[in-house]
């Protein structure tokens, strides 16, 4: 149940869907099997996957959601091959060469005929929606996953208004500032031990793991002008991650503490009890680690867009 990466999204206006009704348009825009050349497809499942039927749980005003992303699998390889053998065979019929338009033709058939056997790759999206926030979180890899989990859930809703979260200070300022001077770092804000630092120039970007974050070398990277977009974080042992210039929180490992509280508690091996536990404590420790994460990056900025995904 545990996110291991989470794009924020700060809501304007958020409806008020009661839980039971939310429940019920998730269930409209459920997710079912690919369609015989459909090539992919999104919808909501239930989090607890075959354990349960829900497809919200909500508890203490924090909302958890998983869509399920169906990708059918067809390798351009196999396409760009089947589609010369084709046009080869048109060719020594007619004693021609086939012009652009109609390879392209072949090429429209051959992937109509050979989409309904391919492989279908389905990949699971959490999502979660602190309602006392007004904040939402996708656990996804890329912020384009993300946002087509938004799109779903827009859709679902009939409107949703929301933003990237974003702070007065900018991201990549603050890292190099932490990096640059401890005496900028927040009391309990310790430094990892990963870094990619960008050049202003043409010289690329660095990236550097399992190193000293305070070292003489990446001392002298830094004066050199180049600035931090990824730095490995940790806040009072609760919650490690690696923070990107665009707020993005990626590589999740919660403290042993809180893990720890979470196993202590009795389930009774009940899965969905299990589900529960883990995701509200992750949740609660998520909620205060970004609000202390926007202080320390100067507060939130008033920036108020309606971000559509086509």
């Amino acid at each position: 149940m545990w996110f291991k990466h989470l794009h924020l999204y700060r809501l304007h206006g958020a409806p008020t869907l009661d839980a039971a009704d939310l429940e019920t348009a998730l269930e409209a825009q459920a997710a079912r099997p690919l369609g015989g050349a459909e090539p992919r497809r999104l919808g909501w499942t239930t989090p607890a996957g075959r354990a349960g039927s829900q497809r919200l749980h909500e508890l203490q005003g924090q909302r958890l959601m998983s869509a399920l992303r169906q990708e059918r699998l067809l390798p351009a390889s196999v396409v760009r091959e089947e589609v010369d053998e084709r046009a080869d065979e048109v060719e020594t019929r007619e004693g021609r060469k086939l012009r652009r338009k109609e390879k392209l033709a072949i090429k429209e058939q051959v992937v109509e005929e050979l989409m309904p056997r391919a492989f279908v790759r389905s990949q699971r999206v959490e999502l979660w929606w602190d309602t006392r926030r007004g904040l939402i979180g996708v656990n996804a890899s890329s912020r384009a996953r993300a946002e087509e989990v938004l799109d779903l859930l827009r859709e679902t809703l009939g409107s949703l208004k929301v933003t990237p979260l974003a702070t007065q200070t900018l991201p990549m300022r603050a890292m190099t500032a932490w990096l640059v001077d401890a005496g900028t770092r927040p009391a309990d804000l310790m430094l990892g031990d990963q870094v990619e630092l960008k050049a202003k120039g043409d010289d690329g970007v660095l990236r550097a793991r399992q190193v000293d974050l305070d070292s003489e070398e990446i001392q002298q990277l830094l004066a050199s002008g180049r600035q931090a977009s990824k730095l490995a974080l940790e806040i009072e042992g609760r919650l490690a991650f690696v923070l990107h210039d665009d707020l993005a929180i990626k590589s999740l490992r919660f403290g042993d503490a809180l893990i720890d509280e979470a196993n202590a508690t009795d389930d009774g091996d009940d899965a969905l009890v299990r589900l529960e536990t883990d995701f509200l404590l992750m949740a609660q420790s998520l909620g205060e680690s970004i609000d202390r994460l926007i202080d320390w990056l100067g507060g939130e900025s008033g920036q108020a867009l309606d971000i559509r995904v086509a």
